[in-house]
């Protein structure tokens, strides 16, 4: 990187209770960060791609972690059918076997908040999943080839 692109840093106060600031340094602690500020500026941008998932027509990028019981291939196939309907919003799944016949799912998903609230809804009522979480970030997936576009 060169010295015209690195990132402006901006300098910023903040006053906190003296028990607030103490959990803060025992979480960049344990984390081995070098400083308050990656932490403070990590739990920023979390809020922030939280604050863009309710603004209507906000486009996001990020996860779709699912826990469920595979009893039978019902949920599976429940889980690929709510994704044929968000075919453009899925961009790829993974999927694993955990134990006591539960299984771990996680799709990289981009699309308008709105619609990916609706495929987590979806997937959410679907009967045996145990536990959803939708994470987001602001940043995109750069553009995807089209149908009938040339290679540059």
């Amino acid at each position: 990187m060169s010295i015209d692109t690195l990132p402006q840093l901006a300098r910023l106060s903040v006053s906190l209770p003296a028990e607030l600031l103490a959990q803060l340094d025992a979480m960049v602690a344990e984390r081995s960060l070098p400083s308050r500020s990656q932490m403070i500026a990590e739990l920023i941008r979390h809020e922030l791609a939280e604050h863009h998932e309710g603004r209507e027509g906000a486009v996001l990028a990020g996860a779709i972690t699912l826990i469920y019981r595979a009893d039978s291939g019902r949920v599976r196939q429940a889980l690929a059918q709510a994704q044929q309907a968000y075919l453009k919003e899925v961009i790829s799944s993974q999927h694993v076997f955990l134990e006591d016949d539960q299984s771990l799912e996680v799709m990289l998903v981009q699309g308008p908040s709105e619609r990916l609230q609706a495929l987590c809804d979806e997937l959410r009522r679907i009967r045996g999943v145990q536990q959803i979480k939708l994470v987001t970030t602001t940043a995109l997936l750069p553009p995807l080839h089209a149908h009938g576009e040339e290679a540059r």
